[in-house]
């Protein structure tokens, strides 16, 4: 298995392989990236590799190995409590003074710290104290997207682990295989847009264009210039109130400046974003978004929702 759960970052990964196999790893380690990097890929990995029994770790197949990766070895231990905001001092200082107990099943005991940019200034100070004087078999994966908002002190005592960009022909393959049923516009886009990290992309494709029923009916009824659609959409969409039709509203503008950027020779992920620019001019796209957002700016000042669809009406005939 080794570390082919992760995608690129080939040097990377021959670097912590070698140090597996010499047995000369570090206690502490800070894994940086965007979100969708592949940073709790690599945490995985590499935690399994740290208590994997077989001569290339990580195996995959042995009894440790298989418990790390499936989130139930005793000494691979999360540290975070995902409905606060912060990663609270306690939370810290109980991971202090658990460490000093001895594993229960490894030659290791693993903590993993997936928000450390949300450590406060006391949890930084908190943790510190045990990457002064660790246990020898006390090991911290320190995850984050932001490595600069940890104390210098942190990262001076840490093992670097940067992930980096997926090469565009890796991201393309794993892209097409993962989301068949997506067309190669909508691939490249996402590829553009999650600036080379797969998770980003995946969740662009996945996520689906999220579209409201009005919002589809908009999109066709201004692709095609059918004025009687436009109003069959927007005179429902007058007894809504407020905080509904401000959504609503956002979106359509974000379809339309996804248009215009289509328009421009950018690649999108929308296919209505698409339909849009080929019926459209750029000039008239334009002036819909402008009209949109007075819209928006219109409702925010307690404008009814029935005078702003009757003004729409009119404007985006």
């Amino acid at each position: 298995m080794g570390f082919e759960g992760l995608l690129g970052n080939d040097q990377l990964k021959e670097e912590l392989r070698q140090s597996l196999r010499r047995g000369r790893t570090a206690h502490f380690y800070l894994i940086s990236g965007p979100a969708g990097s592949g940073r709790h890929t690599l945490a995985r990995l590499l935690a399994a590799g740290l208590m994997c029994r077989s001569s290339e770790k990580p195996c995959g197949t042995c009894e440790a190995c298989r418990k790390v990766l499936g989130g139930t070895h005793p000494d691979f231990i999360t540290v975070d409590d995902p409905e606060k905001k912060t990663v609270t001092v306690d939370l810290i200082r109980q991971a202090r003074a658990d460490i000093y107990v001895q594993p229960n099943e490894g030659d290791k005991k693993i903590y993993l710290f997936p928000r450390a940019q949300d450590m406060g200034l006391p949890g930084q100070n908190a943790l510190l104290k045990i990457l002064e004087e660790p246990p020898a078999y006390g090991v911290f994966l320190l995850l984050t997207d932001n490595p600069e908002s940890l104390l210098p002190t942190i990262r001076s005592r840490c093992r670097a682990l940067m992930l980096q960009p997926l090469p565009e022909p890796v991201l393309r393959r794993e892209l097409e295989r993962r989301c068949p049923n997506q067309d190669s516009q909508a691939i490249s886009a996402a590829m553009g847009r999650s600036g080379g990290y797969l998770g980003q992309a995946l969740s662009l494709l996945e996520g689906g264009d999220g579209l409201l029923p009005q919002t589809e009916e908009f999109c066709a009824a201004f692709a095609g210039r059918d004025v009687l659609g436009l109003l069959q959409t927007l005179i429902p969409m007058e007894k809504w109130k407020r905080d509904q039709l401000i959504p609503a509203l956002r979106q359509w503008l974000e379809l339309l400046e996804e248009s215009l950027v289509c328009r421009a020779g950018g690649q999108v992920l929308t296919p209505h974003a698409r339909k849009l620019a080929a019926s459209r001019s750029s000039e008239e796209l334009l002036q819909a978004l402008r009209q949109l957002q007075k819209s928006i700016d219109y409702a925010q000042r307690n404008i009814s929702c029935a005078a702003i669809c009757g003004w729409l009406q009119w404007a985006l005939r």
